[in-house]
């Protein structure tokens, strides 16, 4: 009855009346509808399953494994990954690590531009609240706000909230030592390519995906090189002066275990060098090393044969007139001079006169050998070319200023070559600043005798001569004093020098050349007011050595010597050496 009422109810209503009945289905067809009616149910059920676990999965990929600050733009670059780059131990000099740039939209601001900067300024290490406005304020579309930002910080940055300011990670290079052998390494472009230093002379090998994941390994030994860069820089502010040059060469391989320039620079904000700072004064700055030269003359002489005997004399007693050029002795001795009195007094006058009696030819062929008309052979980009005349002007005056160190210049660099050869042995091999496993042939520049010699007569300079104060008790020192006046514009400056000390220890058997230049010292009480290389760098030498001895394997040892007997005549009553190595 009710179910009678109800279809005559949905009868009268519109729309609801009497309903086409479905055509009757077949057992088989009614099976394979209910098949996927469940198949359909069963996907369903999957898909409102699967949803919370996506979404459980990137909160946790987002708040766990990356827990950093969201890139909101893809405009700042990211340099591509570099090889690190260790000294001679293992110790990192260069690496790249991770961190973030920030960068501004100044046109897409929303809040209050000196908010903006002061509250990132209060965040970001070293950061100026005035610059940061300017890069907010300025009319271009693009600016950086930072580099090289801490993930903490940059998280700060990101909490501001401000749209137009964008974050990105990006990987950056880390100089941990800061201007630690800066000239030496270099550092790369804001691209991540090379720029100077061995940073650009080796880009392809740090950068190639293949050979980055290698260390580079240099021959620098960064304790050495800490010590040098502190006992220089000391001397360097002391005299006020313009620039320092330090170098540490093993005499044998050729390896640079320390160099420094100074004014150096920070690598990790190389943009706040100065142009000065840049330069590297090692290798790509040319001096007149003045009488450091004079080794290399009495060895030419001694080689040619024409130093029969180092009790050979030559006439000092009055100064050389050349035309209008006069040679004179700064400390003159006004007699004939053996040539150990020549080498230990500083006498440019007999200097020039053993020049004269070689030859032309012989000097020019010496300095050949040496390397001294090219740049210096060695890894850096940044290398000068000497300076000297041509052959057709290396007359006998240019012979004779040549042998004690002026009308050529040269970087210290080719310097510190020559004195590893001179004392070796006499094998000329190019310096480097890789490590040599085995040092290569090389090339003989003067004889085995000859260099031994030499070592005798360096030896008596720092002990008798105007390098004492270069002595460092039980390292048997050997050197030579340069003092040469400063060169600027194509004359020479008055009053300006460059103050140069070249050595090497221990003199019984060398192991290491140490070289120290200074450019234009001012003299100060530490050298009681002078200015030349003997009262100025030679402590710096005798400090140096005393320090990195022990370092590099050379313990002190002051019951050894080298034999000097006969080299000059003993005053009466004067007792020989304890022991004669």
């Amino acid at each position: 009855m009710a179910s009678r009422a109800l279809s005559s109810f949905i009868g009268g209503v519109p729309g609801l009346g009497a309903q086409p009945e479905l055509p009757a289905m077949l057992p088989g067809q009614r099976q394979a509808a209910q098949r996927l009616a469940r198949q359909r149910l069963v996907i369903v059920m999957v898909m409102f399953l699967a949803v919370p676990l996506v979404f459980a999965g990137r909160l946790f990929d987002l708040g766990v494994l990356e827990a950093q600050p969201v890139s909101r733009s893809g405009i700042a670059s990211s340099a591509p990954p570099r090889g690190d780059i260790v000294d001679r131990n293992g110790l990192e000099l260069a690496r790249t690590f991770e961190a973030y740039a920030i960068s501004v939209e100044p046109q897409k601001l929303a809040s209050d531009p000196r908010r903006l900067a002061r509250d990132p300024a209060s965040i970001l290490t070293g950061s100026d609240e005035a610059q940061l406005y300017d890069e907010r304020t300025h009319k271009g579309r693009f600016r950086y706000l930072a580099r090289r930002v801490l993930p903490s910080e940059a998280q700060a940055i990101n909490d501001l909230g401000e749209p137009a300011i964008y974050l990105r990670r990006e990987a950056e290079r880390l100089y941990p030592n800061f201007s630690l052998a800066a000239h030496v390494i270099g550092y790369p472009d804001d691209e991540g390519r090379g720029k100077v230093g061995l940073e650009l002379a080796f880009d392809e090998q740090l950068s190639a995906p293949a050979t980055r994941g290698q260390p580079l390994q240099l021959a620098l030994d960064l304790r050495v090189q800490q010590a040098l860069e502190h006992e220089l820089g000391t001397l360097y502010r002391d005299q006020k002066a313009q620039g320092a040059v330090g170098i540490v060469m093993d005499v044998d391989s050729g390896e640079v275990v320390a160099m420094t320039s100074l004014p150096d620079f920070n690598p990790n904000a190389p943009g706040l060098a100065t142009d000065d700072g840049r330069y590297n004064k090692a290798s790509f700055a040319t001096y007149e090393l003045g009488s450091t030269f004079k080794a290399l003359t009495i060895a030419s002489g001694l080689d040619a044969g024409t130093i029969s005997t180092l009790q050979k004399r030559y006439d000092a007693t009055r100064p050389i007139q050349m035309g209008r050029f006069r040679i004179r002795d700064d400390h003159a001795k006004n007699r004939w001079l053996t040539v150990p009195e020549i080498f230990i007094h500083s006498s440019n006058i007999g200097t020039a006169r053993i020049a004269v009696e070689a030859g032309r030819d012989v000097q020019y062929a010496m300095l050949e050998k040496l390397g001294f008309f090219k740049p210096i052979e060695i890894e850096l980009p940044e290398r000068a070319r000497p300076q000297f005349p041509s052959l057709e002007r290396w007359g006998e005056l240019s012979t004779m200023t040549i042998a004690y160190g002026h009308g050529i210049s040269v970087p210290p660099m080719h310097l510190a070559s020559a004195y590893a050869t001179l004392v070796n042995g006499g094998i000329y091999r190019a310096p480097t600043l890789l490590t040599r496993d085995v040092p290569g042939p090389g090339i003989r520049v003067f004889k085995a005798e000859t260099s031994e010699t030499m070592r005798k007569l360096l030896r008596l300079t720092v002990t008798k001569g105007t390098g004492r104060r270069a002595n460092a008790p039980g390292y048997r020192v050997g050197g030579k004093t340069g003092t040469a006046e400063k060169i600027a514009s194509g004359r020479y400056v008055r009053g300006a020098n460059v103050s140069t000390f070249a050595a090497a220890f221990p003199m019984d058997a060398p192991r290491y050349v140490v070289i120290a230049m200074v450019d234009d010292p001012r003299g100060s009480k530490e050298s009681a007011g002078f200015r030349t290389a003997g009262m100025v760098v030679a402590p710096a030498i005798s400090r140096l050595v005393s320090r990195i001895g022990p370092m590099l394997g050379v313990q002190p040892d002051s019951t050894r010597e080298i034999d000097m007997a006969g080299l000059l005549p003993e005053p009466p009553g004067a007792n020989p050496a304890a022991v004669v190595e």
